[in-house]
């Protein structure tokens, strides 16, 4: 009898032993991995040879031969922010064997049940999780890669500083613990990326600074904005222009439209440009500095703290 094999295994490209052989012989399967028709991606799951260089179906692999969920660096490239790695890992149940397989970094926990989701119905940890998982065990990642993804995630919403910082209670020995932490404070705070970081330490902060709140929702003629940085007392924002996001000529357009809208309801925005901002601080400092004590003057604020 011939077989469809491609059929036999399903359209994911992978299948069971034991799904296998409930529909052929063992003799067959075995020929047909003798044969390099079919390969062996973890033990009892195989797959057709197109499939396994499919990052995500040795993932999925892994998490159906381990009975845990996909986590650390793979949870993270699931949800996007990270690439995948060489390596798959994977979290189980702390009374399941810790020995991997090939290609498969196993970890075990005791407190795993209340942190796994769903990711294209792929069992995954949460992303504030897998955050800290790989903020202790970086595995081969550099700190920056990892800040930009917490960064990320923030962002997104994929998760709050609160949920990551509540999943940072249960790592008092966590390494790098401190930096973390300090992170998210700032991202607590407002900021939604590393210039915006740099800025409200080294700028915004910096001696004899007026107050300024981080991204200050505004409406102006029916459209919503979200300020960087907004002065109150004076209506003055500040704007941390990236060089790659704003340096297009389309987007400084609509910057310019932008400030001319905040500009009809009395506010004055100021733009730092990355190279700037990064490099001449107290120069910018002393233009903040300068832009509002002129606004309080015009507001009649003078004499007034």
């Amino acid at each position: 009898m011939t077989h469809d094999l491609p059929v036999l295994v399903g359209p994911e490209g992978w299948t069971t032993w034991k799904a296998l052989t409930a529909r052929v012989d063992r003799k067959t399967v075995a020929g047909w991995v003798a044969g390099g028709r079919l390969q062996r991606l973890q033990p009892g799951v195989y797959a057709l040879p197109a499939a396994t260089r499919d990052w995500r179906v040795r993932v999925e692999a892994a998490v159906r031969a381990c009975g845990g969920v996909a986590s650390h660096r793979s949870a993270l490239a699931l949800w996007g922010l990270l690439p995948p790695g060489s390596a798959v890992h994977v979290t189980v149940a702390h009374h399941r064997s810790g020995r991997g397989t090939d290609g498969v970094v196993l970890h075990r926990t005791r407190e795993l049940e209340d942190c796994v989701r769903r990711v294209d119905g792929l069992p995954v940890t949460s992303v504030q999780r897998a955050l800290v998982d790989c903020w202790g065990r970086p595995g081969g990642l550099q700190q920056a890669e990892l800040r930009a993804a917490a960064i990320d995630a923030v962002r997104t919403r994929l998760c709050s500083p609160r949920d990551v910082l509540q999943e940072v209670g249960r790592r008092p020995c966590l390494p790098g613990r401190a930096a973390l932490v300090e992170l998210l404070r700032l991202l607590a705070e407002g900021c939604r990326s590393e210039l915006e970081i740099w800025g409200c330490l080294h700028v915004l902060r910096g001696p004899g600074m007026p107050a300024f709140t981080l991204q200050r929702p505004i409406e102006v003629a029916g459209q919503r904005f979200l300020l960087d940085a907004a002065c109150e007392e004076v209506l003055l924002a500040v704007e941390m222009d990236g060089a790659a996001w704003h340096g297009s000529r389309q987007q400084r357009e609509r910057d310019i439209r932008r400030d001319a809208l905040l500009a009809t309801v009395g506010w004055q925005t100021l733009r730092f440009g990355y190279r700037r901002m990064t490099s001449e601080p107290e120069d910018c400092r002393r233009d903040i500095r300068s832009v509002h004590a002129a606004r309080r003057r015009l507001f009649g604020l003078d004499g007034v703290r």
